[in-house]
């Protein structure tokens, strides 16, 4: 059993291989149980609207960047360019490790954000959540600022990703639909040129380490299969949320859960591009 655990689940982290199918299983497992501890929790306490949705997206923001600061460092790309840097460096909570890489990283910011919101539902003051996420955030995005050295190469990236939200929104007329197009076409934007085009230019070697993504990227001999699916998909579940009779905070719900599955390996997948980590 100690080999079953290490094999699968210890193992992919340290050695830096990513995702297998028997955690990818079982970290899906977790993470609907999780989903659905969420929504007893949340239900008849936090109004699950637009605000709600902004707030947490913070928190995404500040999850992913967290991770590149990591990603950064692990690739010795993060050096001691003034004393906050040196900090970071010498304290070594930035670190490759279990609650700075997946699946540690979800559960660490899953508990700043409920700690936050516990706070702020006490202060009458839940619609500061996003200033709490902005808060945690914008130090680590200040922290790599000085290693974006191809900065330039978010563009197509964002450029991909927004023309199927816009389309989206011009289709759904519908914030939150739009979202959950714009994470899912933001994911897989970054995948395909990260990987199939940023890999050629810069050098620096990258892959998928998702198992179903490495699948339909070798299938196809190109991500950019995979961008197409993610947002057809993304259209299809939004299709879904807007004819399905659901109460409105639970359809918003699930949008804000589809969305968090796109931004937050789109966004750490855009960063780590262009810091080169």
């Amino acid at each position: 059993m100690d080999n079953f655990i290490y094999d699968y689940f210890v193992r992919p982290i340290w050695d830096r291989t990513g995702y297998n199918l028997v955690n990818t299983a079982a970290y899906a497992l977790i993470a609907l149980a999780a989903v659905y501890a969420l929504s007893i929790i949340l239900r008849n306490r936090v109004k699950i609207d637009g605000e709600f949705i902004r707030g947490t997206l913070c928190f995404v923001l500040f999850g992913s960047t967290m991770r590149v600061v990591t990603d950064a460092i692990d690739n010795r790309v993060f050096q001691p360019v003034s004393p906050a840097h040196q900090f970071v460096l010498d304290s070594h909570l930035w670190d490759y490790g279990y609650l700075t890489v997946s699946p540690g990283i979800y559960i660490l910011t899953a508990a700043l954000m409920l700690a936050s919101l516990a706070v702020l539902y006490r202060l009458k003051r839940v619609g500061w959540l996003q200033y709490a996420g902005l808060a945690l955030w914008l130090p680590h995005f200040l922290l790599l600022v000085p290693f974006m050295s191809y900065a330039a190469y978010a563009l197509p990236v964002l450029a991909l990703g927004a023309v199927p939200a816009y389309a989206a929104w011009v289709h759904f007329k519908d914030h939150a639909l739009a979202l959950v197009v714009a994470g899912q076409a933001l994911d897989g934007a970054a995948t395909f040129f990260v990987i199939d085009i940023f890999s050629k230019v810069s050098g620096v070697a990258y892959f998928e380490q998702h198992v179903v993504g490495g699948f339909i990227g070798a299938f196809f001999g190109t991500f950019f299969a995979f961008y197409i699916l993610k947002v057809g998909i993304a259209f299809a579940a939004a299709h879904v949320l807007r004819t399905e009779k659901m109460d409105g905070g639970d359809r918003n719900f699930v949008a804000l859960v589809l969305m968090i599955m796109g931004f937050a390996p789109g966004i750490r997948d855009i960063l780590r591009m262009v810091v080169a980590a």
